[in-house]
């Protein structure tokens, strides 16, 4: 695990970084995960290992720092994810964004087109309105609001979802809310709009189980939809094979 102490925000950014060669790989997660829950398996899949990879867990998640006065909206996150790679020295580099992550990894290649060379979009937020989790949670007050007790209720409801709740056990309720807040509240442009003005490659990951699904199909893109066989939302942990295959043929296509 490495770490950047951030001066203006008085905290430190953490990350896993697999040694490899260029191009580097940037991973961002979803709301509530972290780096290594969610991409380890796949960055040391045999067809995406071998490369350098950076895990990050995003401030508020993991084992990042969760600073009170932090914003968290999905721009703050990608000035912290372009500032690791500023301090590596890192450009060019293919970014692999999931759900919300993929709402961070598009700001990131719109504010810093110098840092990003391709884009990997595991069914992003890239629209206002949230999705099934951060409407719900940006519906309730922040203030008081108890991310324990959310997650302990979640596995009741929804069995399929045990491996989720396990994952909020390292996230912070302020930083949880605050994102899902900012995912139901994205700001224009937004990223859906701000996709279709880069000019670098994009691919589009749909699980099998959301085609169709409002919200995860978003058809309106213009970019390359690739469909994750027997996958819903969470891909990479519900058919991680499929993942990696998709995220391996979008990453060898340099176009």
């Amino acid at each position: 695990m490495r770490e950047l102490y951030l001066e203006d925000l008085d905290c430190r950014v953490r990350w896993i970084d697999f040694a490899g060669a260029a191009p580097a790989r940037l991973f961002l997660h979803g709301l509530g995960c972290t780096g290594a829950s969610d991409f380890a398996h796949i960055a040391a899949h045999p067809r995406l290992s071998g490369h350098r990879s950076l895990l990050i867990d995003l401030l508020g998640f993991g084992l990042s720092d969760r600073p009170g006065g932090f914003s968290y909206a999905m721009a703050a996150q990608a000035r912290v994810a372009a500032a690791v790679l500023d301090h590596l020295g890192l450009t060019g580099v293919d970014v692999v964004g999931h759900s919300m992550g993929g709402a961070v990894a598009v700001l990131l290649a719109h504010a810093r087109p110098d840092l990003v060379a391709r884009l990997v979009l595991g069914e992003p937020n890239l629209r206002a309105g949230g999705g099934l989790f951060s409407r719900a949670v940006a519906a309730e007050p922040e203030e008081g609001f108890d991310l324990a007790a959310y997650a302990a209720d979640l596995t009741p409801r929804q069995p399929e979802r045990a491996g989720y709740a396990a994952r909020l056990r390292l996230a912070d309720p302020v930083a949880f809310h605050r994102s899902a807040t900012g995912l139901v509240e994205l700001p224009e442009p937004t990223p859906a709009e701000l996709l279709g003005g880069l000019r670098i490659p994009c691919t589009y990951l749909l699980g099998e189980r959301n085609v169709g699904v409002p919200g995860a199909d978003d058809p309106d893109l213009g970019v390359p939809v690739r469909v994750v066989p027997g996958a819903g939302h969470d891909m990479s942990i519900d058919n991680p094979e499929g993942f990696a295959e998709a995220v391996a043929d979008a990453l060898a296509h340099r176009g």
